[in-house]
């Protein structure tokens, strides 16, 4: 199994648990006289299977990510981490960026307009964003591309 397959089925497995998390829920309890659409009871026999197959895949993407080369630097752990670091810092200079916005709202004290201005330099913001996007996508397509050559371990 190539590294890309288990991480698609971890993804798959968390989805499908978060879906029968909400089918135990909603079949939890039923007023008196009446049985749930489903057994709540088989529903967490399910859930429990498919968390100890997620278990195994997580620990066997963990070493993989961790015994692998991303380049001569670090390993595709490393390499994760940093790709998530960037999208942070995107996110976050987003927020920036957001916050430095005039918006055409005008606001008045008795006679006096209020003005508002820019503290923030969004040029340069929007600069950074733009150069975090792009180191962002070229990590990921290289993550990407080793996921689909490297074997689970």
């Amino acid at each position: 199994m190539k590294l890309a397959e288990a991480l698609i089925e971890r993804s798959e497995l968390q989805k499908i648990n978060g879906q029968i998390i909400k089918r135990i829920q909603d079949n939890a309890k039923v007023q008196e006289g009446d049985t749930p659409g489903e057994n709540p009871e088989e529903l967490i026999t399910v859930y429990e299977k498919n968390m100890v197959r997620l278990l195994y895949l997580v620990q066997r993407i963990n070493e993989t990510n961790n015994k692998t080369s991303f380049d001569n630097n670090m390993n595709i752990s490393d390499a994760i981490a940093m790709r998530d670091c960037i999208g942070q810092k995107i996110r976050s200079y987003r927020i920036f960026y957001e916050a430095s916005a005039i918006k055409q709202d005008r606001y008045y004290a008795s006679k006096q307009e209020i003005k508002f201005i820019r503290v923030l330099d969004i040029r340069n913001i929007q600069g950074k964003i733009n150069e975090l996007s792009k180191e962002y996508r070229e990590l990921d397509t290289k993550l990407q591309g080793i996921n689909w050559n490297v074997d689970l371990l």
